[in-house]
């Protein structure tokens, strides 16, 4: 294979043919109406991910590789449904020493640190004791610290990238820092360590080693349940740690905003949010995911109408991406 300056994905458009590497994020082999045989891959790289298709395939060239491995992919772009794609007439397995690896590495380390030191700032900020308390013990927890560092918030929505989830988290809390004060009737506190917990589960149920997917605990137990578990930990540490009994009140409510931040049951929260502090989480978190999921949509779109996206099947709608 001749290796040449690849193109980044977001910088991919129509018709392109193309002859680089790109990580497999994913792969299926799946049967067309037909009984033919084809491979739908999931191609990425530090920029994002596309969507590829090798038709006319078999299991030989699906066991080639694995998910995770750099492979250098033959083909050419068009554009289907309003979304790019690749369509691959050829595909090769690549060893790690063929490839400049900072091309595919979307984890910023730097940025990380730094959103570490913050949550660790606005933790230090609470007033109230028992809160601060547990969070110096989700703080104490490097093993904790290290995957929250490389989580994802998410495999395709939002914050779908290698450290989403400190992002998201600390967005969140930060967003409860600015609406709060609004609203007299909210214990800001309560709602910021809701924002700090909500989804913390999700650095068990989603791998942070090579792509993202899910665990098999992920699959089984879900990051709600886990999440529960890590509070039961932490509160058992800290009442281990100082001889005091976590008030219970206050550990009741936020096991509630834990299960109930879906909003929905038909969306996985197995309470429906009944305290103002709960309804709050649910709207900002939902609020901070959208503006991002959308965000996506509009710098991924490859349609020709400047103003405009393509009609995205699932948001139901074009989204408005013009700037002045």
């Amino acid at each position: 294979m001749t290796l040449v300056n690849r193109i980044p994905i977001t910088e991919l458009s129509d018709a392109q043919q193309l002859e680089q590497p790109f990580r497999a994020a994913d792969k299926q082999l799946r049967v067309n109406r037909q009984g033919g045989k084809y491979i739908l891959l999931r191609l990425a790289d530090r920029t994002g991910v596309i969507a590829g298709m090798l038709w006319n395939a078999d299991e030989r060239i699906f066991d080639s590789f694995d998910r995770g491995d750099y492979i250098f992919c033959c083909g050419r772009t068009q554009v289907h449904n309003g979304a790019l794609q690749v369509i691959v007439s050829k595909i090769e397995r690549m060893d790690p020493s063929e490839v400049d690896a900072s091309e595919f590495e979307r984890f910023d380390a730097a940025q990380s640190d730094l959103l570490v030191t913050r949550l660790a700032d606005l933790i230090g900020e609470l007033k109230n004791v028992h809160l601060r308390q547990l969070g110096q013990c989700y703080l104490a927890d490097e093993n904790l610290m290290a995957r929250l560092k490389l989580a994802a918030a998410a495999v395709t929505n939002h914050h779908a990238y290698p450290g989403g989830l400190l992002q998201h988290t600390v967005d969140l809390m930060e967003l409860v820092n600015l609406v709060a004060p609004r609203y007299p009737q909210l214990d800001q506190e309560l709602l910021m360590f809701g924002a700090l917990l909500h989804d913390l589960g999700k650095t068990d149920e989603l791998s942070g080693d090579g792509e993202i997917s899910y665990t098999d605990r992920g699959q089984m137990v879900g990051h709600i349940v886990i999440g529960i578990q890590m509070l039961d930990d932490k509160i058992a540490s800290l009442e281990s740690q100082s001889g005091e009994r976590f008030p219970g009140e206050l550990r009741l409510h936020l096991e509630h905003m834990i299960v109930s931040h879906h909003g929905q049951l038909e969306f996985g929260s197995p309470k429906l949010p009944v305290t103002l502090e709960a309804v709050a989480l649910h709207h900002l978190d939902n609020l901070d995911a959208k503006l991002a999921s959308y965000s996506s949509v509009i710098e991924a779109d490859v349609a020709a109408d400047g103003n405009w996206t393509n009609y995205t099947p699932s948001i139901g709608r074009k989204l408005w991406k013009k700037r002045d």
